[in-house]
């Protein structure tokens, strides 16, 4: 199998509100049913990380939120409330800039990104009316492969997994779906040793499989008010193997610009 050439992307319907403890896979098995669609084998479910991280609880009240002399020290220079810049130091293992209206980290699960991937769009308050922001998940590759796992057991087909989010990138404008949790397909897809037209051997060509798909199910979810946190996609002919979202990140020794 090779590049596919033609991809289906189809948003799921009928999923509202997740709230803590929500069971995605129960969601998806529902909302597959509501769009009149049942998985098969070799099929991608892309889901939005917020919903992940909003099924898992990872919610902090600003309020309980006490910034540390660290915090208090960055707050200023990109202009954020403190307690916010707090949980962001506690988000990453590396502070890499902070300029005004942004911080930008290696945040604990590697990522390198802006104000730890933390979220006040889209959150509500709690149920007693205090503020409260969303965290990343702890783990996306554990809770992408959790919810793979689900969709078997539920619905009998082998699909792959990926959560997203949308990230900016260094040297160009604009947010795109990124991949940030893997399961049942490669994160980094390596050609080296392929052939070109002219038959010369690929000696550098390595795709990032899954950021390629999260970008393009990212344009059919939307990034606003869509309200499509999960999307289908069907075509997908590339090898397959059970990898993870770790190996699209960069290993800093063959990072030139850190």
């Amino acid at each position: 199998m090779g590049t596919p050439t033609r991809l289906e992307l189809i948003a799921l319907q009928g999923i509202g509100a997740v709230s803590a403890g929500d069971d995605l896979g129960a969601i998806v098995e529902a909302s597959l049913a509501a769009t009149g669609l049942a998985l098969r084998d070799g099929d991608v479910i892309a889901v939005a990380q917020k919903i992940v991280s909003k099924s898992e609880n990872r919610y902090v009240l600003l309020e309980d939120v006490v910034p540390s002399a660290r915090a208090l020290e960055l707050a200023p220079k990109c202009d954020k409330d403190p307690r916010l810049v707090e949980i962001v130091l506690r988000e990453s293992r590396a502070v890499l800039r902070a300029v005004p209206g942004v911080i930008v980290v290696e945040d604990n699960r590697g990522l390198v990104l802006a104000n730890a991937g933390i979220d006040r769009s889209n959150v509500d308050l709690d149920a007693t009316g205090r503020e409260r922001v969303l965290l990343l998940p702890s783990n996306p590759d554990e809770s992408a492969a959790g919810l793979r796992k689900s969709l078997a057991a539920r619905c009998g087909a082998d699909v792959g997994v990926i959560i997203n989010d949308s990230l900016g990138r260094a040297w160009r404008l604009g947010t795109v779906g990124v991949a940030i949790g893997v399961a049942g397909l490669p994160g980094l897809h390596d050609r080296r040793g392929e052939a070109d037209l002219q038959g010369r051997p690929l000696l550098i060509t390595e795709v990032g499989m899954a950021d390629e798909l999260a970008a393009a199910a990212s344009v059919v979810m939307g990034q606003a008010a869509e309200g499509r946190p999960v999307v289908l996609i069907r075509g997908v002919t590339w090898p397959r193997r059970d990898g993870n979202a770790r190996e699209l990140q960069r290993p800093q020794a063959k990072d030139l610009f850190r």
